[in-house]
């Protein structure tokens, strides 16, 4: 029977085996299943896509828009939104003038709770210490019977465990703060108020303006354009800004004035503030550090002023400044203390009225700061004030200036033909271009009896000059009013004449260039009624 069985459950072994192989052969191999089933999930991707080609198209299409990069203008109002919250947060906390004072007083409370709590320990040491003694004790009297003992220990045990309980419920009420403290904390702070420029922050819309120029001057780092904010603020309080702004000069600000002075708008209407850097050769003036000192203070004060008159009403207004450097007769390199001086001054503008400055124009840049700039101009400016400076040097100055700043606008100094006469800014500049070994006549007319006035300035001179005056009625003479005469580089640059017409005419300027190179003229004029004379 038993062979019988085992015969029987071979037949079974068998016969599952059969039908096994049997799949095998009707069935694809496992190898072949991974082949299917990727052909089975193309059938499946392929069947939406050629019901559905069109949906399919607009759901890319919408991804790809989701994708596109915001505007610039989208990304500065999500960085101004976050950069008034953390302005906001700061200011509820008082971080811009005066620390949290709760903050200072955790430390010194910490200190006395972890010496409760080595003492306690050191408490419980000693009292775990003494029942060790005892018990050394009881084993060398052994007088007292088996079950007093245990008694004894017990109750030792239980003493032991209040008294370290109780030195933790000791240690645990020293680190927790009185309840008056808890009130304290929990008392809300009135926010401080911080006005920037003669601004206040955050209760005044021309605050946004001022915002973006420090998020701009950290590429939009809310965080680094926060700590730069707060910096400015701090020093803004020390050197005692407002006491600053509403202080009188001194004596030497007539002296500063040649060296320092904001003039004219630019041609989209910025303030132009111009500065000669020769004027440190001025012995009198600069010879010490508490000279330089005086110096930049009047500094300050003259950037306050000018900053505290722009306009921060939208983003569009011209809440920025032109800057000229005038480097004619500049100090050389061997005056380090000098150029330590100006580097730190220009350092110290940098870091509190960021953004201030849409274009820093270097005039008669000597041959020697070029290089010199190259080298070092990356550690004595950030790289967004490298991109707004032009260098030109003394014989591209005068293209330099005039390509950003109309002529009647600048001064005299500098190149330009304002100066104090009749002749205002708001009277247009025209430009002519005289030919090599050629005349150019200008001629301005006189309709009426009138003064008759007018500025005259030939880039790169070595030109001849004269000018009459030419009657339209008959019978009447010509009188000249400015005999031929050579201009000459060293000459005043600008020439300014009047002239007193009695009877209609036309005053005629002859400019007689007989040099190889072109030259160009710059001239205005302007009448006025003897009336008004």
């Amino acid at each position: 029977m038993a062979q019988e069985e085992a015969q029987k459950s071979a037949d079974v072994v068998v016969t599952t085996e059969k039908p096994m192989t049997d799949k095998e052969v009707t069935v694809p191999s496992p190898v072949l299943e991974k082949e299917v089933t990727p052909t089975v999930a193309s059938e499946e991707k392929v069947a939406p896509e050629t019901e559905k080609s069109v949906p399919v198209r607009e759901e890319e299409t919408v991804v790809a828009e989701k994708v596109i990069v915001p505007s610039p203008e989208e990304l500065e109002k999500k960085a101004l939104a976050e950069f008034k919250e953390l302005v906001r947060e700061a200011l509820n906390k008082r971080e811009f003038t005066s620390p949290v004072p709760v903050k200072e007083e955790k430390p010194e409370e910490k200190k006395p709770a972890e010496e409760t709590k080595g003492e306690d320990k050191t408490e419980e040491k000693k009292e775990e210490e003494k029942p060790e003694a005892i018990k050394l004790e009881a084993k060398t009297d052994a007088v007292a019977p088996a079950e007093e003992k245990e008694a004894v220990y017990d109750t030792m045990a239980e003493e032991d465990g209040t008294k370290t309980v109780e030195a933790i419920e000791e240690s645990i009420v020293s680190v927790t703060p009185p309840e008056n403290t808890v009130v304290s904390e929990a008392e809300p702070m009135e926010p401080e108020e911080v006005s920037i420029y003669g601004v206040p922050l955050l209760q005044d819309e021309r605050s946004d303006v001022i915002l973006l120029k420090f998020l701009r001057a950290r590429d939009f780092k809310v965080k680094e354009a926060l700590t730069m904010l707060k910096n400015t603020v701090q020093w803004r309080k020390e050197i005692k800004i407002d006491e600053l702004v509403e202080a009188k000069a001194g004596e030497e600000a007539s002296e500063f004035e040649k060296m320092v002075i904001a003039h004219g708008v630019d041609k989209e209407g910025h303030v132009v503030i111009y500065s000669s850097y020769g004027e440190f050769q001025n012995k009198e003036l600069f010879s010490d550090k508490e000279k330089l000192n005086k110096f930049l203070n009047w500094r300050i004060q003259l950037q306050e002023k000018c900053v505290r008159a722009l306009d921060f009403s939208s983003p569009d207004a011209k809440s920025s400044f032109v800057f000229v450097s005038d480097f004619r007769n500049a100090p050389g390199l061997g005056k380090r203390a000098l150029w330590q001086f100006i580097r730190r001054a220009v350092k110290q503008f940098e870091d509190n009225y960021p953004e201030f400055a849409t274009r820093e124009l270097f005039i008669n840049v000597p041959w020697w700061y070029i290089p010199y700039y190259k080298t070092f101009g990356s550690i004595i400016t950030s790289p967004r004030t490298r991109s707004k400076m032009v260098l030109a040097g003394p014989s591209k100055s005068a293209d330099a200036i005039f390509k950003y700043i109309s002529p009647e606008q600048v001064p005299v100094k500098y190149g330009g033909l304002s100066k104090d006469i009749p002749i205002s800014t708001e009277d247009t500049v025209t430009e002519a271009i005289v030919k090599p070994a050629a005349k150019y006549t200008i001629d301005l007319p006189a309709s009426d009896a009138c003064m008759l006035s007018w500025e005259l300035r030939v880039l790169g001179a070595d030109v001849s000059y004269g000018a009459q005056f030419e009657p339209t009625t008959e019978g009447s003479y010509a009188v000249i009013v400015s005999k031929n005469r050579r201009i000459e580089s060293t000459d005043e640059p600008v020439i300014t004449e009047s002239f007193k017409v009695g009877e209609p005419g036309k005053i005629v300027i002859t400019i007689d260039n007989q040099t190889s190179k072109k030259k160009k003229v710059l001239y205005r004029f302007k009448t006025l009624p003897i009336s008004d004379l």
